[in-house]
């Protein structure tokens, strides 16, 4: 049976290797199918972890892991811009943080207009109980794919980043 046969075909990539696809043209799909699934998969179950150990949602982890990165403060439109949440999500996940404590909304020094926000002690030292939980959960996902498969992974996924920023550069 030849590679017609089997509806496959070999060919060199970038890096010349040989690769074996499919030949009915949605390699494309599939792995758009199966980036959603293993995305989504282990986003609801950290998502759930999160809400039910720590009281929070995941939006707030993410804000919080951002601001920890930042003892001075951050501004809040960079804040949305790291974490890719929309300004009004980030205003009110803020307020709630806010509410329990955890951060502090000043002014910028240099622009009164802009709003830095920063953690305070108590979210510090929460998010510091949290980290370490966090960190086991994602561990807990990857446990039985391999070191080596992992650092491949993140390898391809960065070809990919890259080609993909290159594709969507032009395409607008």
């Amino acid at each position: 049976m030849t590679d017609v046969d089997t509806g496959t075909a070999a060919r060199k990539s970038r890096k010349g290797r040989s690769e074996t696809r499919t030949d009915d043209g949605k390699e494309h799909l599939r792995l758009w199918v199966r980036l959603l699934a293993c995305a989504h998969t282990a986003e609801q179950r950290v998502k759930g972890r999160i809400k039910e150990r720590f009281g929070i949602n995941q939006t707030a982890f993410n804000l919080m892991s951002q601001l920890d990165r930042f003892p001075d403060g951050i501004r809040m439109g960079e804040l949305s811009r790291r974490t890719v949440v929309t300004g009004s999500n980030v205003t009110a996940v803020i307020d709630d943080l806010e509410r329990r404590g955890f951060v502090v909304r000043s002014p910028a020094p240099d622009d009164r207009r802009a709003i830095v926000i920063g953690l305070t002690s108590e979210g510090r030292e929460a998010f510091a109980g949290m980290a370490p939980i966090h960190a086991c959960w994602i561990e807990e996902i990857f446990a039985e794919f391999s070191v080596e498969s992992q650092a491949d992974l993140v390898s391809r996924l960065d070809e990919l980043k890259e080609a993909m920023r290159a594709t969507l550069s032009t395409s607008l």
